[in-house]
């Protein structure tokens, strides 16, 4: 059967994670999905199965928006909770007025380098390979956009913020670059996608919500 299938997934799942569950329920060969969510990232997933899997690269393509936390005043590696701390900075006295200004300074058409703890390809090798073994290498900037960018909540050492931006967009990176201008250094402790194009977070379904329905259509 094909289909596009709006999953809501959990953190801790990879995307492939996720891919092979539904290839798993469904006994679908042929699935994929429309645009990684980094492991500790949670929230809206595509996936498609079967001649739905040609329809992917069109989803991928969409702007997503995306709600996170910043953990301030600490850096890891990774730039989120699966890494290791490998910095710290004071963090500045700081009011809603002016991170607000910050957050909105990012707005637009920009370069973003990405991070070596990403999927991307180099050479024919993904970066987070070449990072595990201890590499850094030059990357290419890729442009991207941020259509909007709110803050959402600030509290002693967390900025929560929303963001809508294009394809290719790492909040992480977002998410330093913004601890950088304020400062200080810091890394996302907590990263919903809460809108892929036009499928939001509240027309999603879980894993088991998907397997229990499927398990009554195919009854």
């Amino acid at each position: 059967m094909s289909m596009l299938i709006n999953i809501r997934k959990e953190a801790g799942w990879t995307s492939f994670d996720v891919v092979r569950k539904i290839r798993g329920i469904t006994g679908e060969k042929k699935v994929g999905h429309g645009g990684t969510l980094d492991p500790f990232a949670e929230g809206v997933l595509i996936i498609g199965t079967g001649k739905h899997t040609k329809t992917l690269s069109s989803v991928s393509n969409t702007h997503k928006s995306y709600e996170a936390v910043i953990k301030l005043g600490e850096e890891t590696d990774t730039l989120d909770t699966e890494g290791k701390i490998i910095k710290s900075a004071p963090i500045p006295d700081l009011s809603h007025d002016t991170i607000q200004t910050v957050l909105r300074s990012f707005l637009g058409i920009q370069m973003q380098i990405p991070p070596m703890y990403s999927a991307k390809k180099v050479k024919g090798k993904r970066l987070y390979k070449m990072a595990r073994e201890g590499k850094t290498i030059e990357r290419e900037p890729a442009e991207i956009t941020i259509n909007k960018i709110e803050l959402i909540n600030f509290s002693n050492d967390r900025i929560t913020f929303s963001s809508n931006c294009s394809k290719g967009t790492y909040i992480r990176v977002l998410g330093s670059d913004i601890a950088k201008k304020l400062g200080t250094v810091g890394y996302l402790i907590e990263l919903v996608r809460t809108d892929v194009g036009d499928v939001n977070i509240k027309d999603t379904l879980t894993i088991q919500e998907f397997q229990e329905k499927w398990k009554s259509i195919s009854l």
